[in-house]
């Protein structure tokens, strides 16, 4: 295991400042963070099929967990409140717990084939209550939680970061082919008695096939 304290590192505000200049106060990356929807904000969210959710628990261990629908599946309540539905998963419960012990969470909403993405960032909190989770039923099926996350600040990310991915553009993706499968990862990792990598691959696309 490498030794991090082999590195020279950056401990305080004032020492990362001197390396990243503060912008000034008036400075259009200051005043884009908001502290509620507007009509640009909704209007993403509702084209947005895909957002990452990140929490912390009390210790400040954090996580980071991708939550994915139909454009829109992220329900606005009002111009500060929004609920993400919990669609079934593998029950691990990691951003509930995370919740329950440290109430806040931001969102990074993305659209396919915009550079731009959209940071939430507020106070997370869970529901069952029917009524609500109702209006969220895909296909019949009811979520059976949902996390209100009350807005704080928001803001939009500039396209660098995915222009310097070329996230989206298809020819520089890899070749998926050159890529373990998710059987094989788990099966090198967990060694599971009397399952090979086909049987975990074989599992995982079955229990892929039930999204809700």
């Amino acid at each position: 295991m490498v030794t991090t304290t082999a590195y020279e590192l950056v401990t305080s505000i004032e020492q990362l400042r001197e390396i990243i200049v503060e912008p000034p106060s008036d400075s259009i990356v200051i005043r884009k963070q908001i502290a509620m929807l507007d009509e640009h904000c909704r209007t993403i969210i509702n084209a947005s099929p895909f957002v990452l959710l990140s929490t912390a628990n009390a210790d400040g261990q954090c996580d980071v967990t991708p939550r994915g629908d139909g454009p829109g599946f992220v329900h606005i309540l009002d111009e500060r409140t929004l609920v993400v539905p919990d669609r079934p998963g593998n029950r691990r419960i990691d951003s509930m717990r995370n919740i329950i012990d440290n109430p806040h969470a931001g969102l990074l909403f993305l659209v396919p084939g915009m550079d731009e993405t959209l940071r939430v960032n507020g106070r997370a909190l869970l529901t069952n209550d029917r009524d609500l989770l109702g209006q969220m039923a895909v296909k019949g099926k009811t979520p059976q939680l949902g996390i209100i996350v009350e807005v704080e600040e928001v803001f939009f990310h500039c396209a660098r970061a995915f222009r310097r991915a070329k996230l989206w553009e298809a020819d520089t993706w890899p070749d998926r082919e050159t890529l373990p499968t998710l059987g094989q990862i788990i099966a090198d990792q967990t060694k599971p008695e009397g399952f090979t990598s086909e049987d975990l691959d074989r599992s995982l696309a079955e229990s892929n096939v039930r999204l809700y």
